[in-house]
């Protein structure tokens, strides 16, 4: 298999083209690859909860600046127990957050109007639908009513005998496949597919850097690999682009480039995964039922997001 690196931007100008779900179900349709969760694969996935086991998939809200968290979200008491007796009426405390969640920080989903190639979204929508006052198309309101299917964690510091990558690692087609037979599963039609770099671990050990300095992830010559696959949704403990991708020029981000516009595949960024991890190992399991429940926010490109794995 070529290297990400020898792909030319005409390479990737072509593998978008060949990946692409554009009118695959239908010329109106936002979804995208969502399209591939059918009833039966809901159904089927919820037969895997066993012991009932489970296991949050987010990062706590991130209110504390740090380099990968140069926006903190916001958490602020409009009420405190400290004030509660104060008038008339209910005692209660009350609070606020806000957040401007794409980036490196918080957990999130993705919307398929968050991602442009030349000027235009997935099912070929223009990127001028997205307004000052929000998507038109492709927001985050396909997704109202949830997303639930067969969850799959790919461990690939597992694979390579490491506690985690480090920041200019780069995964592959080629490994991908490799953690597949060596965890025993088969990636599925409408799965959700989670892809371990181990990015906890190593924020615990050496503490957070900044992404510019690199993030694990995976290489454009994943694209091909993760649309035969079929898969409903891609989530990793960064935002699954390594960082920098090594791509051509006008292809810094081509999981994202690709993946959003192309395959019209929801992206779930910045997960926790280390207790996942720890859970699939200890249960020798790396399948469960996964439900992802993001926020209903009308023409939102997106939303902060709390994925739970049920074992």
């Amino acid at each position: 298999m070529a290297s990400a690196n020898d792909y030319t931007a005409a390479d990737i100008e072509a593998m978008f083209e060949a990946v692409k779900n554009w009118g695959r179900w239908g010329h109106d349709d936002e979804r995208g690859a969502l399209n591939f969760i059918t009833p039966d694969i809901i159904s089927n996935a919820a037969r895997l909860v066993q012991n009932g086991e489970a296991v949050s998939c987010s990062l706590e809200f991130p209110t504390r600046p740090a380099p990968d968290n140069p926006r903190p979200a916001q958490h602020m008491m409009v009420v405190a127990g400290d004030a509660c007796t104060h008038g008339e009426g209910i005692e209660a405390a009350m609070d606020f957050i806000g957040v401007a969640f794409h980036g490196m920080a918080v957990s999130h989903l993705d919307a398929l109007c968050h991602v442009f190639v030349n000027e235009e979204m997935y099912n070929g929508f223009k990127a001028s639908d997205v307004l000052s006052t929000g998507a038109t198309r492709n927001s985050v309101m396909a997704a109202k009513n949830g997303i639930s299917s067969r969850g799959v964690l790919l461990d690939i510091p597992r694979l390579r005998g490491v506690p985690y990558l480090e920041i200019n690692d780069t995964i592959d087609a080629d490994e991908l496949a490799a953690a597949e037979k060596a965890q025993g599963i088969n990636i599925s039609e409408g799965d959700i597919l989670l892809v371990a770099t181990g990015r906890d671990a190593r924020r615990a050990d050496k503490g957070a850097w900044s992404p510019t300095e690199g993030m694990a992830g995976l290489d454009a010559t994943c694209i091909p690999w993760l649309h035969r696959k079929k898969i409903a949704l891609l989530g990793s403990d960064g935002v699954s682009d390594a960082i920098p991708s090594g791509s051509a020029k006008g292809w810094p981000m081509p999981i994202h480039q690709c993946g959003i516009v192309a395959m019209g595949l929801h992206l779930l960024d910045n997960l926790r995964l280390d207790q996942l991890m720890e859970t699939c190992t200890r249960n020798s399991r790396w399948e469960f039922f996964m439900v992802v429940a993001p926020l209903r926010v009308k023409r939102g490109t997106g939303s902060p997001i709390n994925p739970i794995a049920f074992f």
